[in-house]
């Protein structure tokens, strides 16, 4: 059955995400195997993307360096484009670049355009106008990683979920991670095939994208396998390693005989309820905003949904939508009568005090 809702999924996003913002598409009577169909279902187009598969110059990020990429922008906006950036930031030039794409791939800073943006508005009550080449922490970056921050060195599991989100839902600035787990079909894949349709799905979203060497993808694939895979001949402690945070959430597995790699569905012990609140209401705002309520199916098979960039499995995300009504004091509410499996919106839910109520 999530096979065939992966594919319906997969082919309406395909077929209208080169659309402008916010096209309501509407599908009625859909025909779904297993004799379930999708009747009046409307999915927002998300906006039209401009694919990239390179920035983080091979690199997958290390511990420390979301917090020294906050800390940097928030003594100087321009530290990225000054010559001391690798003095400032204490690494290499290659590694100054790498700190910058992943600070923006997981949208912790952001770069000015010359006006005010919603994200550096909310942490900056003068509006200051950044321009281009300037970055500024965003609300999330602030909140977890600057100045009394909730978790500035990565020590819980449930920052690390977050920022698996933040990539993971980022179609830009992390192209292949946002592919992989919300466009892919199946749980296993061989790096030659993921680069083969990754880049055929870059350039189905964007036929006037600038053609990508063979080189480039192979090297992006082999960044988003170490961003999850510990290195296969690693005995140590992730830590005591170069490996990627992320490399913790055991999300990505290789295969026995070492010809690919499998996706690690089912129930995530570290992922605590909160952090699928936030990022359900995110997900909710971001494609269904005009809607007050989602089926199951949205929730767990739609791209960019919690059950897909998290890879649950359905009894795992019944079991965290049963409890969101409690922790939600009753904004979001699971119901299943007459067999239709919805979530239910009956109010607006503050991000902040979820994530205030968790980290505490």
């Amino acid at each position: 059955m999530a096979s065939s809702v992966d594919f319906f999924y997969s082919h309406i996003f395909r077929c209208y995400s080169h659309f402008f913002t916010h096209i309501s598409v509407r599908i009625s009577g859909c025909y779904i195997s297993g004799g379930r169909s999708l009747s009046n279902t409307s999915i927002i187009a998300p906006q039209p993307i401009t694919p990239s598969f390179s920035g983080h110059q091979t690199f997958p990020f290390r511990y420390t360096w979301l917090k020294k990429g906050i800390d940097a922008v928030t003594e100087d906006s321009t530290v990225f484009s000054s010559e001391n950036a690798s003095v400032t930031l204490g690494v290499g030039k290659n590694m100054v670049d790498a700190i910058r794409h992943w600070c923006r791939a997981s949208r912790l800073i952001e770069e000015g355009t010359g006006q005010p943006t919603q994200l550096i508005m909310q942490l900056n009550e003068q509006k200051t106008v950044y321009h281009r080449g300037q970055f500024a922490p965003t609300y999330l970056g602030s909140t977890i990683f600057g100045e009394n921050g909730f978790d500035p060195y990565l020590d819980d599991p449930a920052t690390l979920w977050l920022i698996h989100w933040q990539i993971a839902t980022n179609t830009n600035q992390a192209t292949a991670w946002y592919w992989a787990f919300n466009i892919l079909r199946g749980n296993q894949f061989t790096p030659p095939i993921f680069a083969r349709e990754v880049y055929k799905w870059a350039r189905q979203q964007k036929q006037s994208m600038r053609p990508v060497s063979d080189n480039t993808l192979r090297r992006d694939v082999n960044c988003f396998i170490r961003t999850y895979c510990q290195s296969r001949h690693s005995d140590s402690v992730v830590e005591e390693t170069f490996d990627c945070p992320l490399v913790e959430l055991n999300l990505i597995a290789e295969l026995p005989d070492g010809d690919g790699y499998e996706f690690q569905r089912g129930n995530k012990e570290t992922l605590p309820i909160e952090v699928v609140a936030w990022t359900l209401d995110d997900f909710w705002k971001s494609r269904f905003s005009w809607r007050e309520s989602l089926s199951f199916s949205d929730v767990m098979y739609a791209p960019s949904s919690p059950g897909r960039v998290f890879r649950l499995d359905e009894d795992t995300m019944t079991t965290y939508l049963e409890n969101l009504e409690q922790l939600t004091d009753g904004a979001l509410q699971y119901d299943e009568t007459s067999g239709l499996k919805q979530v239910y919106r009956h109010k607006g839910l503050n991000q902040m005090e979820l994530l205030e109520r968790y980290y505490g």
